[in-house]
């Protein structure tokens, strides 16, 4: 890179000190993504840590974050194929393994893929798909005003570009494993999926972590759908409760495209996800399921936005929590109908489950509609079990704790079971019964 964190002093100490390592990152193999970088850098270096003054963080105190140094590694740490084997599915045709943020030729399968399909690691793509990846990569998530996805294009050095040529079609999923090993590292992953026309392909998104040492993940995933073309996205966030994770995705959808979402936020002691989702076609739709398993003391924080922009979008969003011990989590969803978007039929539910006195739920569905001629629809509910339920299991002979953890387990089972890749779906499920067995029911 040309321009160093040192010439150009951070408004903000903590970004100085997690640009430290900035001049580190080698030149790029394409001239256009060094310029980006650099001007990534510079909004950075303007930008301050969000506090609660902030609006869109005003339920989530960075405090524990600013107090620890995270530095990218120098190289990753040695795994072997039986240290990640606990985090394979057996549906996935290719699996990409990063290790503290470097990817990990040794541990990945990148196998056979449908004509069409490019599963690359960042590095290559640049290097054989360029003209396919300029037009997306920082584009679609800017980091214009977010200090993190900034960070992220600063440091922009390992990920994953996936491709979808016109009426490609890969049915088993693709998985992209993110493992966390050392303390004190800090791992920017930059995810890019083009979908062209007509195009179908599923990404798994998994970020896991061997031992209980404190890090810092800051993950920036950019997603085009272009007409008819189908996408579906499964994010995993189930990292020790020492980790930070911060993770952004930004997605366009033009004419009859579809996105299916399907996040998943068991650990870190404190998660950010943020989902930008933006309508550009007519014709649209957008599925968004998300569910947050906490306790302790952990805090998970889901930002979503949807925006239409054309008319006849349409759009369908869940989003649960399940919070023991003094764990807190906050849920902000946006729904915003631009002039013009006519005919959109968007629905927004944030269900929330407590299972303590001590734990805490902010949760805060909008609608921003500025057409006439629209269907929209949020709502929101935050309490204990139900009595009744409870009640009808107890007198069936059920213990009042296990008839508890059925009742939990039921709750975060109907977004998890949505999710159409069997073997996942019985680790999380196994997770699940797990949490809700123990204190707290998480």
């Amino acid at each position: 890179m040309t321009v160093t964190a040192a010439s150009h002093p951070a408004l903000h100490p903590y970004v100085a000190s997690l640009l430290a390592g900035s001049s580190a990152v080698p030149k790029s193999p394409a001239a256009w993504l060094d310029a980006r970088r650099v001007a990534a850098l510079e909004r950075a270096n303007a930008l301050s840590v969000p506090t609660t003054r902030d609006e869109e963080w005003r339920f989530t105190d960075l405090a524990p974050l600013t107090k620890l140094q995270f530095q990218p590694a120098a190289d990753a740490a040695k795994l072997s194929l039986t240290d990640i084997a606990a985090w394979s599915l057996a549906e996935a045709a290719v699996q990409l393994v990063f290790v503290d943020g470097i990817y990990a030729p040794a541990l990945s399968r990148r196998g056979d893929v449908p004509a069409g399909i490019s599963v690359l690691p960042l590095a290559e793509a640049l290097k054989t798909h360029n003209a396919l990846v300029e037009p997306h990569l920082t584009k679609i998530a800017s980091g214009e005003n977010e200090l993190f996805t900034a960070l992220n294009t600063v440091f922009l050095q390992y990920g994953v570009f996936i491709h979808a040529a016109k009426n490609a079609v890969m049915k088993a999923p693709i998985h992209l494993l993110f493992v966390a090993t050392r303390k004190g590292v800090a791992a920017y992953p930059r995810c890019l999926v083009v979908a062209e026309t007509g195009s179908e392909c599923c990404i798994i998104e998994d970020y896991v972590a061997q031992g209980e040492e404190a890090y810092l993940t800051d993950a920036v995933t950019e997603i085009a759908v272009a007409a008819n073309a189908a996408v579906r996205h499964i994010k995993l966030q189930r990292e020790n409760t020492k980790a930070f994770h911060i993770g952004t995705c930004a997605v366009t959808l033009d004419k009859d495209a579809r996105y299916l979402s399907h996040a998943v936020s068991f650990g870190a002691r404190l998660s950010r996800n943020n989902l930008a989702v933006t309508q550009r076609g007519e014709g649209a739709h957008a599925q968004i399921d998300g569910i947050a398993l906490i306790g302790g003391r952990q805090l998970a924080d889901t930002h979503t936005l949807m925006d239409h922009t054309k008319p006849n979008g349409t759009c369908e969003q869940s989003h649960k929590t399940i919070v023991g011990g003094a764990a807190h989590a906050v849920f902000n969803g946006k729904v915003f109908v631009r002039e013009g978007a006519q005919l959109t039929d968007s629905s927004q539910q944030s269900r929330n489950l407590l299972l303590s006195d001590k734990a805490h739920v902010d949760t805060k569905p909008q609608l921003e509609i500025f057409a006439d001629d629209v269907k929209c629809a949020h709502g929101a509910t935050v309490g204990q079990l139900d009595a009744d339920h409870l009640f009808y299991l107890k007198s069936r002979g059920i213990p009042e704790a296990q008839a508890r953890n059925l009742l939990t387990y039921a709750f975060g089972a109907e977004i998890i079971d949505r999710i159409p890749v069997p073997s996942l779906v019985a680790q999380l499920e196994k997770a699940v019964m797990a949490r809700t067995e123990s204190e707290g029911g998480a």
